[in-house]
């Protein structure tokens, strides 16, 4: 008997014929030769398990040695255990035989009474022997059974191997045969009398003959054989392939990409439906974002480009028209939208007719500078019954409202009259209901007064004339309706529509008539706004103040502005942090009609920019963003100075020639009027270049952008902070104030005048012929000439001329007169001449001599040259 220890592993098992107790190892050692790169190798000692091989016959999983706990008896060990169960069984029949010989005896010499109490003693020991011994047959029994049991198990089992072993092989067989032949039906007698078929009868000599050594060599196999037969393991044989009885399998990545291909090829063959889809195509839109929208692919968009000619990258971008043909040609509807689109609805709706309400008229005072515009503003101003004190307007507000005597108020704007503000007079008659040409009584009609009435006709809106001055003495009211009638103006007196008003400024003549004309202009126009609504309007002006950053002078057109509005300016945005009205008294809404300074913008905004309340902050920078935008690439695009070989000519051609210019004024108004005047002086050969533009004092920034173009810093009615101005000194630029436009004009003028180059005259003194040729030695040849017309001065320009043929043309050598060198000769004297490094003279040619006279350009000279070209 022999037992097993979960702990040390160990075995108890039977050995010798003496049944001496042992102990045996369950595993055995062995080494392994590792193999690594570069031809390493290594040898290490593993740990290898000895597998229990079931004998032939025997039943499996049992091994020998002792039964233990958890193990089935070996065929041996049940053997073992019957023959020792007989032999235990033969001894207690002897012994229990012999015990009963030995009782018989005793008995019969015993006395009567004692033979029962000693016979009992073998009884029991009878009883206790025969329950061992039924046990034992119970356990041979039982033995006996399950060894049956086992066996016909087995016996299955490799029946079943061996029908499957003769299917292979006479599949075998039949693929080895050539095609058309078929195998002979032949059966061989069997041992138990039946007949047995051949392929049967040849898979047991195939058993037999496998069972021999390899002294006979198997019959070589075809390629239809070797494909029927399990493949042979490849690669390296290691103790755990070898000890893994387990069949190879496929793995399971190989199965899911097997799937996959699969997948794809069934994709491939089945036809893909198509969606059509609405794809929105804005002005631009590269090709990958394109391929996007359509949910295509990139590269086909890019064939159908090459299709078309366009060549492109899937970077690249494309135009709308394009993208729309892309999308067409892909079967798709196409949505164009534009950048602009985000301005869509800014507006809101129109007003309803039954909301709008009567409002009062806007007025614009237009006229020649130097009219009395100003005066009469100033004097219609302290006519205002409300504010009932005197004084001025301020300079840079150009908009206020007052109240007239019969309750009424009238909004009116100033307008500057120099020639130089022609777009403020332009963007005054657009927003504005009736117009006020002021005349002069005593200079009539001028120039800008021509061109404010060509304003406010383009603008289509009705004129009042003023005729102003009429205190003076040499005034002549008669002679400004003569010559309005020149310009299409007839006034009321000869038959027209057009109101005229004579006032004074100065003696306040007249005002009460012209402001009641204002009123019976505006009835008749049925002035009405819409005040519940969003508010509208636009920018009269823009400046920058210290403490208050950007200021916007803003006249409502309709609706109401509050405070807390969101708004856009032009390319500009902001939220209404406070209200000033024309008085400088803060309110809390304006509107119709009601100019105001606006705080709170995010930049300065340009004068005659529209003003829109929008309903979210989102939306105000969304706008302003695209504004920008578009601002910038149209500045990009003016600004291009075009490639390196236009500039290299333009230079050599002596038209590169720029004076560029760093501007800062108060107000925005201002800027444009330099801008305006500065395009006008621009010609040909020279020309100003604005490269910053601004509203608000002179800074850092100003200076280094004027240091590094080499440019003048030009200041209107501002003043260079002190770090700007100590920059500027460190860096001798040159800063220049204004305050007048006339001055900044003129100083303008004077500098690109400077910067013209000198126009080079000819100017022809004489002629002389040369009547003998003299070769005098270390002289060369001198030239004895006769003075035909003129003057020949030393040191001029000549040229030599053989037969009315220019052969040479430098200067003067020398001139002598006998033997002296003389200044000049006259006319009919003789004169010795020779030229600068030239020799090749004749008798007979002539001599033409002339000046180079350099005479100053003007910019009026320069045009003039120009539209003669």
């Amino acid at each position: 008997m022999s037992s097993t220890s979960d702990q040390d592993r160990k075995k108890l098992s039977l050995t010798g014929g003496r049944s001496k107790l042992s102990l045996g190892k369950s595993s055995e050692t062995a080494q392994v030769k590792q193999s690594f790169s570069h031809g390493r190798s290594k040898t290490v000692q593993v740990e290898v398990r000895r597998r229990r091989t079931p004998p032939p016959g025997g039943p499996a999983g049992s091994g020998k040695g002792g039964s233990g706990a958890g193990r089935e008896l070996t065929v041996e060990e049940r053997a073992a255990r019957t023959r020792a169960l007989q032999e235990g069984l033969k001894q207690s029949e002897v012994a229990s035989a012999a015990a009963a010989e030995i009782a018989a005896a005793e008995a019969a010499a015993a006395p009567a009474a004692e033979p029962v109490v000693e016979a009992a003693e073998p009884v029991v020991e009878k009883d206790r022997r025969q329950a061992e011994f039924d046990e034992m047959r119970k356990i041979a029994d039982d033995e006996e059974s399950r060894r049956a049991a086992e066996a016909a198990r087995l016996a299955e089992e490799e029946a079943g191997r061996q029908a499957k072993a003769a299917a292979e092989r006479a599949q075998a067989r039949l693929e080895r045969q050539p095609a058309g032949t078929t195998p002979a039906a032949t059966t061989t007698a069997a041992p138990a009398g039946r007949a047995v078929p051949a392929n049967e009868a040849e898979d047991d000599n195939d058993r037999r003959r496998r069972g021999r050594t390899d002294a006979v060599k198997r019959p070589a196999r075809t390629r239809g054989a070797a494909a029927a037969e399990p493949r042979r393991r490849g690669g390296k044989l290691t103790i755990s392939a070898a000890l893994d009885d387990r069949e190879r399998t496929r793995s399971l990545a190989s199965v899911r990409r097997a799937r996959e291909r699969e997948r794809q090829r069934q994709n491939e063959d089945e036809e893909q439906v198509k969606f059509s889809r609405d794809v929105v195509v804005p002005e631009s839109i590269t090709v990958q974002e394109l391929a996007n929208r359509m949910a295509e692919k990139a590269g086909d968009v890019v064939k159908a480009l090459m299709k078309m000619g366009v060549m492109a990258t899937i970077n690249q971008t494309i135009d709308a028209d394009t993208a729309e043909l892309i999308v067409q040609e892909f079967g798709h509807r196409v949505r164009r939208v534009a950048e602009s689109d985000v301005e869509l609805g800014m507006r809101g709706i129109e007003d309803d007719p039954a909301s709008m309400l009567p409002r009062s008229p806007v007025v614009t005072v237009m006229g020649h500078v130097d009219h009395g515009k100003t005066s009469l503003l100033d004097a219609i101003r302290n006519a205002d019954v409300v504010s009932g004190e005197a004084g001025g307007i301020t300079q840079h507000i150009g908009a206020y409202q007052i109240k007239i005597p019969s309750g009424d108020k009238i909004t009116f704007i100033d307008t500057p009259g120099h020639e130089a503000f022609t777009e403020m007079r332009a963007r005054g008659a657009n927003v504005t209901d009736i117009v006020i040409l002021v005349v002069a009584a005593d200079d009539g009609i001028m120039a800008q007064t021509i061109e404010a009435i060509r304003h406010a006709k383009a603008a289509k809106v009705p004129i009042i004339v003023a005729c102003n001055k009429i205190d003076k003495p040499d005034s002549d009211p008669a002679r400004v309706r003569q010559e309005l009638l020149q310009h299409d103006l007839v006034v009321e007196e000869m038959g027209g529509d057009i109101q005229i008003v004579d006032v004074s400024a100065k003696t306040k003549q007249g005002l009460d008539t012209l402001l009641e004309a204002v009123m019976l202009q505006a009835e008749v126009l049925e002035l009405k706004a819409n005040p519940t609504r969003p508010a509208e309007g636009v920018v009269v002006e823009a400046k920058v103040e210290r403490g208050r950053g950007s200021v916007a002078t803003v006249l409502v057109q309709r609706g109401t502005v509050k405070l807390g509005d969101v708004f856009v300016a032009g390319a500009e945005w902001g939220r209404v942090r406070a209200l000033v009205d024309d008085r400088g008294q803060q309110t809390d809404s304006a509107g119709p009609t009601v100019p105001v300074e606006v705080l709170g913008l995010q930049g300065t905004p340009t004068a005659g920019d529209e003003f829109v309340v929008v309903e979210n902050e989102s939306r105000a920078r969304e706008i302003a963003d695209y504004r920008q935008r578009v601002i910038r690439e149209k500045q990009a695009t003016a600004g291009a100075r075009g490639t390196v070989e236009q500039m290299l000519s333009a230079i050599q051609a002596g038209q590169a020639q720029e004076l560029s210019l760093v501007i800062k004024t108060d107000v925005h108004g201002s800027y444009e009027a330099i801008k305006a005047t500065m395009e006008k002086l621009e010609t040909s050969v020279v020309k100003p270049r604005i490269l910053h533009g601004a509203v608000g004092p002179i800074n850092e920034s100003d200076i280094s952008l004027a240091k590094a173009s080499n440019g003048l810093i030009v200041g209107f009615n501002v003043r260079a902070n002190p770090q700007a101005r100590e920059m500027a000194r460190r860096e001798s630029l040159e800063i220049r104030y204004y305050s007048i436009i006339y001055d900044l004009i003129d100083d303008i003028k004077a500098l690109l005048t400077g910067m013209l180059a000198p126009e080079i005259r000819e100017e022809f003194i004489g002629y002389a012929s040369i009547r003998e040729v003299f070769n005098i030695t270390k002289v060369g040849k001198v030239a004895g000439c006769m003075v035909t017309d003129g003057i020949i001065k030393r040191g001029c320009k000549v040229r030599l001329l053989r037969d009315d043929v220019v052969v040479h043309e430098g200067s003067l050598k020398t001139l002598k007169r006998f033997k002296d060198e003389v200044r000049e000769v006259r006319e009919g004297y003789e004169c010795g001449m020779a030229f600068e490094n030239y020799d090749d003279i004749r008798q007979g040619d002539r001599i033409e001599c002339f000046e180079l006279k350099e005479i100053a350009r003007t910019l009026d000279s320069v045009r003039q040259e120009t539209t003669a070209e």
